[in-house]
């Protein structure tokens, strides 16, 4: 064949392969045989493999890399994505649709576009000149990270987008947003698969959808039976006028658009909607957890605009969480990180949102003497979303005759030590900080994705390592390294293995300082708490020797939080591990203050209304990360009031104190330039 045979020949396999592709994975239709399709693809593999110079990004052949992805690199994206105010009965979306038409010109006429609200992940692809480019997730809606190699293996996403379309939509350069997310049925099997193997399961699968796009492996991936549902349209300059029209063109350029959408010409119409998929939810062949409410003019989405991170022109309706019926077989007590137990009931296994439940959590012994719980029991249990599946009430009639009530267990379950409750809490503690169910849940805690974030380091492992004697405490993660013979004989590691597990070690060193504080597990002490007390005190050091009153100057943290941290720091054990980590190398100074930025020092705010510009935790941060601090009601020590939108009593009783009422433009300012001495 000459070249410019070949290349022909190329093209046209591509072409066929694209289009099967679209029938098979976008419209459920089967255009040729298997064997059919497998030939077309080996032909093309084979002219590429002997043409290399021939082969294009857009290629089907393409869509698996061979190169491992090290990182997922942060995306800002052009236009955040947005997350959407929640609604759970037919009232809120009344008020809803009350709320759009006051903030619309008068006598507007609206109209809604409803769609089945996905449970998976969001994401972001964007495509150049026609071809698939990058793909992102959702992140914190402002940044998200860069997934493009693993979103790249889905078979529903287009690689390169036709020519004509492209000529008729007007533009080559686009972004598409959608929801990735797992069949229940392939979820099902991977599940299945994973067992026969001996590996974890996944707890359902919009978790197994956000794990396999954070794989290292596009090969990996590809082998996961991921698929999407598209639902939104973006471009430089504006390509259609309605939601409605932006789901019709994202359809005709090949993407696949979930077909349960509806133009609705009222609220009424939207509510039946609702109601129709809240029942008939159970006949799809994925999870849905609602309903997405938009308004469909995009004009009139310009208009009503957004609030902090959500839209005020969109909203969700959530469906009522599910519920199923199963058996109590045993009461167990587990042992957490601070000593705290939790009553655990295992279960007959049953179906429920999506995986196969054998576990709820029964809170604590007030909880199950409430409900009067006991062992044998046919209960009700509910999962809303990703919550942890609980016991809503008991099935009396079918209650076993012999029943017990559940006692309170005297000793440890896990290190025989006598458990005690201290005054006014509900929960009952063993007192042994070295029980080995303590250490393991520290240990767990620390290594965590919102902590220290040392991936490799998981479950299963920390238990292995804690049984082994290798790891006691939570500094002994940075002494694995001595015992790297031992580690590459343990079953399921070896030598790559480890290594990655080392470097990530070595890699959680320069983590902030906030990360450590909350790494350190102290109690009361929150992701949140953790970073006002970075902001605040700028080093481990200063926080250490704070007094509770100082400590109580920060917003938030109140005399059980001061008690809790003074009472850390006060511990010998506690002490000599941190400056064990402190040996090790890790972060005690903290990023997020500079001595000269506290332009707020000493000045009290209260903050009242919406802004426009940050949610009011941002803006609270704002302040504290300023010197400043944050109340929650107006006195004569109140030196600013924030006022935003619909602001409430606090601006009026702001006023009869004349205490001064700041904008939204004038507290920016503020925030910028600081209070003049």
């Amino acid at each position: 064949m000459s070249n410019e045979s070949v290349e022909k020949r190329i093209e046209e396999l591509r072409e066929k392969i694209r289009k099967y592709d679209y029938h098979y994975y976008v419209l459920s239709e089967s255009l040729v045989s298997d064997y059919e399709y497998d030939q077309l693809y080996k032909e093309l593999e084979k002219l590429e493999r002997e043409n290399p110079h021939l082969i294009t990004p857009d290629s089907p052949t393409q869509r698996v890399g061979s190169d491992l992805t090290k990182e997922f690199p942060p995306v800002k994206h052009k236009v955040p994505m947005l997350s959407l105010s929640n609604t759970y009965n037919e009232e809120e979306l009344i008020d809803f649709d009350r709320r759009v038409k006051e903030n619309l010109p008068g006598n507007s006429k609206v109209e809604y576009v409803t769609e089945l609200k996905i449970d998976g992940v969001s994401v972001s692809v964007i495509y150049r000149n026609g071809i698939f480019f990058k793909a992102a997730t959702r992140g914190d809606g402002f940044t998200g990270e860069e997934v493009t190699n693993n979103v790249k293996t889905i078979k529903s996403i287009p690689l390169k987008i036709d020519e004509k379309k492209l000529n008729k939509l007007g533009t080559s350069d686009f972004e598409v947003r959608g929801e990735i997310f797992m069949e229940l049925e392939a979820f099902r099997k991977l599940n299945e698969e994973r067992e026969k193997n001996g590996e974890k399961l996944f707890a359902n699968p919009r978790n197994s959808a956000a794990g396999t796009l954070k794989l290292q492996d596009p090969k990996i991936v590809a082998e996961r039976p991921l698929d999407i549902f598209v639902y939104y349209l973006l471009a430089e300059k504006e390509l259609v006028k309605t939601q409605y029209e932006s789901l019709i063109t994202l359809r005709e350029l090949g993407f696949k658009v979930n077909p349960h959408f509806k133009l609705c010409k009222n609220i009424k119409e939207v509510l039946e909607f609702c109601r129709t998929w809240e029942e008939k939810r159970d006949e799809l062949p994925y999870e849905i957890d609602g309903v997405v409410v938009k308004v469909n003019s995009v004009e009139q989405q310009k208009i009503l605009g957004s609030i902090a991170k959500s839209p005020r022109w969109a909203v969700a309706f959530k469906f009522k969480a599910k519920q199923a019926t199963t058996k109590i077989k045993k009461i167990v007590w587990q042992v957490g990180r601070t000593g705290a137990l939790t009553p655990v009931a295992e279960l007959k296994p049953v179906f429920l949102a999506g995986s196969t439940i054998s576990r709820a959590t029964l809170h604590n012994i007030d909880e199950i003497r409430r409900k009067d719980i006991r062992e044998g029991d046919t209960v009700i249990i509910e999962k809303g979303g990703d919550v942890i599946p609980k016991v809503v009430a008991v099935v009396l009639p079918e209650r076993p005759v012999d029943s017990k009530e559940v006692e309170i267990p005297s000793a440890c379950p896990v290190c025989g030590s006598k458990l005690y409750r201290p005054p006014g809490e509900v929960a009952i503690y063993c007192p042994n900080t070295n029980c080995p169910a303590q250490v393991k849940g520290r240990i767990k805690h620390f290594v965590s994705r919102g902590a220290m974030d040392i991936e490799g380091l998981g479950d299963a492992l920390v238990d292995m390592l804690v049984d082994l004697g290798l790891l006691k405490s939570v500094d002994d993660i940075y002494k694995l390294k001595e015992h790297y013979d031992e580690l590459v004989n343990i079953e399921g590691l070896g030598h790559k293995s480890v290594n990655n597990i080392l470097k990530a070690i070595e890699k959680s060193k320069s983590q902030p300082l906030e990360r450590l504080l909350y790494a350190l597990g102290i109690r009361y002490v929150g992701a949140g708490a953790a970073q006002k007390l970075a902001s605040h005190f700028g080093s481990l050091e200063r926080l250490m020797t704070a007094k509770e009153e100082e400590l109580e100057t920060i917003y938030d943290v109140g005399p059980q939080m001061s008690k809790s941290i003074r009472a850390y720091f006060e511990n010998p054990e506690n002490l000599k591990m941190i400056e064990r980590l402190k040996n090790a190398g890790l972060n005690f100074e903290s990023s997020l203050v500079k001595p000269e930025s506290q332009v707020l020092q000493g000045k009290t705010f209260v903050l009242t209304g919406t802004l426009e510009s940050m949610t009011r935790e941002e803006a609270k941060n704002e302040i504290i990360n300023r010197g400043g601090k944050v109340s929650s009601s107006v006195s004569g020590k109140t030196d600013f009031v924030v006022a935003g939108e619909n602001p409430g009593s606090k601006f009026a009783k702001a006023k009869e104190l004349g205490i001064k009422i700041l904008d939204e433009k004038e507290f920016l300012e503020l925030l910028n330039k600081g209070v003049e001495k």
